[in-house]
């Protein structure tokens, strides 16, 4: 969806399109639990839908962009052909200028690998912070969804409370992405993850009420980033290594998920501990975040040349004119005219 849909229906794709059905799937898991005590059955009750993801192999559309990148020239045609008779717009008789694939034409022999995300400096650079972004995030997510039934209350209840706030979360990073710069938004939700984390020890044994108030707060900020993290990630990478990028940054992810239990169990020798250190890192890569280059209202990158350079913490916004000329880039009038 990232390459296919234009820039606004990206963000609103990436946020409400796809996270806030992941937030109701959510939702659901405790009522399964409930009615299905035994863990075998749970599993098995929650794989079995997902086969009904085959299909979309022969249904999902592939990338117009990563097509021509590849010099599948007609093959990006008949797509963009198909989308704009679907919406019934009239194509032109000429979608690409045949000088400029020409270009393109010499160029696909190239091909990329894994080692391409260390070719340069820039590259090397961004690659290293998304990593350690998606991972820390990662740990912050799947640590606070862990560690539900440690709070006070009610395991399922808890749990059902754990995914409601998700839903604002991703309407929240969905304004913010379609009317502020990406890194500012992105590190202002982790600063709020990471502080009401660390506010988390202050507060009275007592007030339980207001102990999971916090947690769900806390769980709001990191939520918010990380529905932001697959915007901002996609559109800092180049159409010719993307996948990879965002693929590389997924399994740094998943590496998260996986030291996140272990940061739950950490609450044995002190309950405010996995708080402590999960809110600490959540700040730190807040502050990461910083340091990255700002996408808002630039076209995505196709080339590695093209890429957006780290500039530390200054942002100065594009013109008017800029802008308006940088979207007419990225979205032709054919793809201002059909889903793409």
């Amino acid at each position: 969806g990232t390459e296919i849909l234009g820039k606004s229906v990206r963000v609103l794709f990436c946020t409400l399109g796809v996270c806030i059905f992941y937030a109701f799937g959510y939702m659901l898991l405790p009522l399964f639990a409930f009615f299905l005590r035994d863990w075998r059955t749970l599993l098995l009750a929650l794989t079995l839908p997902g086969l009904l993801c085959i299909p979309l192999w022969w249904i999902i559309p592939e990338s117009p962009r990563w097509l021509i990148s590849m010099g599948r020239f007609q093959e990006a045609e008949d797509i963009i052909r198909k989308a704009a008779k679907t919406n019934g717009i009239t194509a032109p008789d000429v979608i690409f200028d045949p000088s400029e694939l020409q270009d393109v034409n010499s160029q696909k022999q190239q091909t990329y690998t894994i080692l391409d995300l260390m070719r340069t400096r820039n590259i090397l650079t961004i690659t290293i912070m998304s990593v350690l972004l998606w991972m820390i995030i990662s740990v912050g997510y799947f640590g606070l969804s862990l560690d539900t039934p440690n709070l006070h209350g009610d395991v399922y209840v808890n749990c059902f409370l754990s995914a409601v706030i998700e839903v604002p979360a991703y309407i929240i990073s969905w304004l913010l992405l379609r009317n502020l710069p990406r890194r500012y938004s992105m590190a202002a939700a982790l600063f709020l993850g990471g502080c009401v984390l660390l506010f988390i020890q202050l507060v009275p044994s007592h007030l339980n009420v207001l102990s999971i108030l916090l947690v769900m707060l806390g769980k709001f900020g990191i939520t918010s980033a990380f529905s932001m993290v697959y915007v901002y990630t996609a559109e800092l990478y180049p159409t010719v290594v993307r996948n990879m990028g965002v693929g590389a940054s997924s399994m740094a992810s998943r590496l998260g998920s996986i030291l996140s239990p272990y940061f739950v169990y950490l609450g044995a020798y002190d309950r405010f501990l996995p708080y402590i250190l999960m809110g600490s890192l959540t700040v730190l890569s807040g502050i990461l975040t910083l340091f990255l280059p700002e996408s808002y209202g630039m076209p995505l990158p196709d080339t590695i040349d093209q890429m957006l350079r780290v500039k530390g913490l200054e942002y100065r916004p594009p013109s008017s004119s800029t802008r308006e000329s940088k979207e007419e880039e990225e979205n032709p009038e054919i793809f201002k005219s059909t889903a793409f």
